[in-house]
């Protein structure tokens, strides 16, 4: 394999032969890897970690393994996988290698190690989004239109003593981590921008983790979009507290917020008073009328003196779907649910539907947990919060990939395990030729024009 680009073969794709060789549809995500910069950015950003006369570069080491999860490995012996196709992903690191590598990085000076991940992440997401195009989260975002960016936790089973596993509030034991990802909006994924590794017993509206998760997430994204009510932070009732909401609207940065706001206390009492007439119909998600929902502002009835300028409470209330339980905070039958927001633009109905796709998140999380985060394989804190970057980096990349080349089709809303069934494992056979392998997709698996979609768009950013 004498002719690389970057840290992986240069590779010619066409449609004819028969399929031999797995995986061939990774080509997507390493095309995807040398278009973002981030395999370079790596090895620069992590050379004071290789040693003298090493053979394997740390940054392809670490972008191996993101690949490796995001074609549907879980531990770092998975980067197997990849080992086993040299053809597409050249040549891979061996599990001892590996596992030196994540010991020095969790071990010596792991601050400055993930601070060097993060930077690098930063910098290939500012390229992928700016070659994006109008394909890009940033495109026609406004302060009517906010850069949103979500904040939820989620809990992660051990099943065994690692370091800071703790007991959770549902009974369980592990840990509490609580991430950040900016969503795409209906017509694509979230990405990853921030996952802060916290003990099982890690409350849930702690607001100094909020602080810090929600610090790192602006960190990742371009300059000028780091303050201002152009981005917009959108967390459940966890991240309603007054510190967090201080935090969000100092003036040095001034951000968009929409918050789950709790219904006990002085909320529960004025519901009996709103009147019929401050009352409209609330929105499905495309936008049209939802029966059996209505919504209505309740700021003026509250004493808010306490919380930041420009706060607003918008409450929620609809027919309980059949089987729902009832709170001791609903009436009148009703379920109700509130929300504060210094958002000042737009309808009642439109701010409260955008903060109830939130709910999108969990979908975030959830793909997470399909890309390696259910299962945190090493026993150190620092350890597994290496492993939960590298499941960042896993997803983003995916994530880029669909932005750059699957736009337009139904894949770009593809999940994780989707698209490996679909894309990443598109088999080929392959051949050499004087200067560079040839791999030719399997013309019956049905998603091959799609791959080859996707890369002719993706080279065409860089090409070789």
């Amino acid at each position: 394999m004498s002719n690389f680009t970057g840290f992986y073969p240069s590779v010619r794709v066409d449609s004819v032969g028969t399929g031999v060789v797995s995986q061939a549809g990774g080509l997507i995500l390493t095309d995807t890897v040398r278009v973002s910069g981030i395999g370079s950015g790596l090895s620069e950003a992590l050379s004071l970690w290789r040693k003298p006369f090493a053979v394997h570069d740390p940054g392809k080491i670490l972008t191996d393994l993101g690949l490796s999860l995001a074609t549907g490995g879980d531990c770092l012996s998975d980067v197997d996988r990849l080992r086993a196709q040299p053809q597409v992903y050249g040549r891979v690191a061996s599990d001892p290698t590996v596992s030196r590598l994540v010991t020095a990085l969790s071990t010596t000076a792991p601050k400055k190690a993930l601070a060097a991940i993060n930077t690098t992440r930063s910098a290939a997401r500012a390229q992928v989004w700016g070659l994006a195009g109008d394909q890009s989260p940033l495109h026609g975002v406004s302060r009517d239109a906010p850069l949103v960016v979500d904040l939820d936790a989620t809990l992660l089973s051990s099943h065994s003593e690692k370091e800071d596993a703790r007991p959770t509030w549902k009974k369980g034991f592990g840990f509490h981590p609580l991430a950040a990802f900016v969503d795409h909006g209906a017509e694509g994924t979230g990405e990853p921008l921030a996952v802060l590794l916290r003990p099982g017993n890690a409350g849930s509206n702690t607001a100094s983790d909020h602080i810090q998760v929600t610090r790192d997430a602006l960190k990742q994204l371009p300059a000028g979009f780091r303050s201002g009510r152009k981005v917009m932070i959108r967390t459940d009732s966890a991240g309603g507290t007054h510190e967090y909401l201080d935090w969000l609207t100092h003036p040095r940065r001034n951000l968009a917020y929409s918050v789950g706001f709790p219904l006990h206390g002085a909320v529960e009492a004025v519901l009996p008073q709103v009147p019929k007439t401050a009352w409209t119909r609330a929105y499905n998600s495309d936008g049209i009328e939802r029966d059996g929902a209505w919504v209505a502002d309740i700021t003026g009835m509250l004493d808010l003196s306490s919380w930041p300028a420009g706060m607003r409470v918008i409450v929620r209330k609809e027919v309980p779907h059949v089987g729902a339980q009832l709170r001791i905070t609903d009436v009148d039958g009703m379920r109700y649910t509130a929300l504060a927001t210094n958002q000042d633009h737009g309808q009642l109905a439109d701010l409260e539907v955008r903060h109830r796709l939130r709910a999108r998140c969990e979908d975030r999380i959830r793909n997470a947990k399909d890309t390696g985060l259910a299962n945190l394989p090493l026993h150190s804190f620092a350890g597994n919060t290496l492993w939960c970057h590298l499941v960042m980096l896993a997803a983003e990349i995916m994530a880029w990939a669909q932005m750059l080349g699957l736009h337009g089709t139904k894949a770009r809303r593809w999940e994780p395990k989707r698209l490996r069934a679909r894309i990443f494992e598109i088999a080929g056979t392959t051949s050499w030729h004087a200067r560079r392998l040839t791999v030719h997709l399997a013309a019956r698996a049905p998603d091959t024009p799609l791959l080859i979609k996707a890369l002719t768009r993706i080279r065409a950013l860089d090409p070789p």
